[in-house]
């Protein structure tokens, strides 16, 4: 009987599974699919380290988590710094004065605040209803008062409109899937806007992309521990349940069966580390929580650069594509004895609508959702053996450093470490 049974062999299970080992704790990683990693996983095409899912920086101020990952894997100096494609224009992301200068030909920081204060000044007048006949105290009144009520609203009154139609509008409504109009204010509070020519797109003390690819990483975090794959863990609990004669989950309101604990660890484990969709825990049981998913077209081309950058994003809305990924930049386009490589992979991303026969990428963290989530908190709160984590076991819209450090913090606290 192992102590732990992880499901999920991502970033957030391996790092819990090498953690209770060193605490004496015994551990077995299943994963659903065909290779550990998550989506985080990289493979080796053409001698270029793919990845599979989604282009992974990683990027952090934490220092301890830091070295937690550099005990495990050598990191290259790769700096994520996109490039904007707006029909043919290119613009630096994020916006730095290498984009103001292409924008509106600014040259110094002075004069790109003056443009930006002389946009918001004007569009802000606009949101707000002031009017030739308002006076100056009236037209400040009506500004101050002026609450932005959606995404585009916010972005304007942040930046103007020429950034915001140009490398905003169109592609933040492909990435959500309905138009900025409809999106909620909240999502865009901020904007990153520096007034230097750093094309450094994450403010972040260490940042990089491992050595090998990040399969690598996860491997050498698991190390020596039991891994499965192609092991459904809801199959496997349905089966049991069944088998059991079990039709219910005992957290589900007016449930009347005995307590999960004898199938949560499908009798192999004491406790279970679950990092899949807390609601395809629970059998979608309140109904399904909103997430986007994203469907990549991958091609080896016969050709050493086809974009000379690692991301470059379509920010107009006719391109169906949000970006596309030139893997090999991440790694500087060497093999790894630093030989070029004569061809390239590229990756089209295409974002889509979740629905419960696809791959749920990123939580949708509007207020229904978030509200819907708290409710299936408070069933996952009654699974006294079962611990929820990462971005789809606890709802999160978790970058690479904060899965490792909630799993870090989860493990200190269930470990007593």
């Amino acid at each position: 009987m192992y102590d732990y049974l992880i499901v999920g062999a991502g970033i957030y299970g391996a790092v819990f599974a090498r953690e209770a080992v060193k605490a004496g704790k015994s551990c077995l990683i299943i994963d659903k699919r065909n290779h550990i990693g998550g989506n985080i996983y990289t493979e080796k095409t053409e001698g270029i380290n793919v990845h599979k899912y989604g282009a992974h920086i990683f990027h952090t101020n934490d220092r301890d988590v830091w070295k937690y990952v550099t005990d495990y894997a050598e990191f290259n100096r790769y700096t994520n710094s996109p490039v904007a494609n707006y029909k043919g224009e290119l613009y630096n992301l994020p916006f730095n004065m290498n984009t103001f200068n292409k924008m509106w030909g600014v040259v110094t920081p002075d004069e790109a605040r003056a443009k930006i204060e002389e946009q918001k000044k004007t569009a802000l007048a606009d949101l707000a209803g002031v009017t030739s006949d308002d006076d100056d105290k009236t037209a400040a009144e009506k500004i101050a008062a002026f609450e932005p009520s959606n995404l585009e609203e916010q972005a304007i009154s942040l930046i103007g409109t020429d950034i915001y139609e140009k490398l905003i509008k169109g592609y933040t409504g492909k990435q959500w899937g309905r138009a900025c109009t409809d999106l909620p204010s909240f999502i865009i509070k901020r904007l990153p806007v520096r007034f230097t020519f750093d094309n450094n797109y994450f403010n972040a003390l260490y940042q990089g992309i491992p050595v090998g690819g990040y399969t690598k990483l996860v491997e050498n975090i698991i190390g020596d521990i039991p891994v499965m794959l192609g092991v459904n863990y809801l199959n496997e609990r349905e089966s049991l349940k069944k088998t059991l004669k079990l039709n219910k989950l005992s957290s589900l309101p007016g449930g009347d069966v005995p307590p999960t604990d004898h199938f949560a660890g499908l009798g192999i484990a004491e406790k279970v580390v679950f990092t899949g969709p807390v609601d395809e825990y629970f059998d979608y049981a309140l109904g399904p929580l909103g997430y986007r998913s994203v469907r990549f077209e991958t091609q080896v081309l016969d050709t050493d650069n086809y974009q000379g950058n690692a991301v470059v994003n379509y920010t107009d809305s006719e391109t169906p594509f949000t970006r596309i990924i030139e893997h090999k930049h991440f790694e500087f386009g060497k093999d790894e004895n630093g030989n070029d490589i004569p061809k390239t992979v590229i990756s089209r991303e295409y974002s889509a609508e979740w629905i419960p026969s696809s791959e749920p990428y990123y939580p949708v963290n509007d207020a229904e959702n978030n509200a819907l989530y708290l409710k299936y908190k408070e069933m996952a709160d009654r699974e006294p053996d079962v611990i929820f984590g990462g971005r789809l076991g606890e709802y999160r819209y978790y970058d690479m450093d904060q899965v490792i450090a909630a799993s870090l913090k989860k493990a200190a606290e269930e470990l007593n470490i």
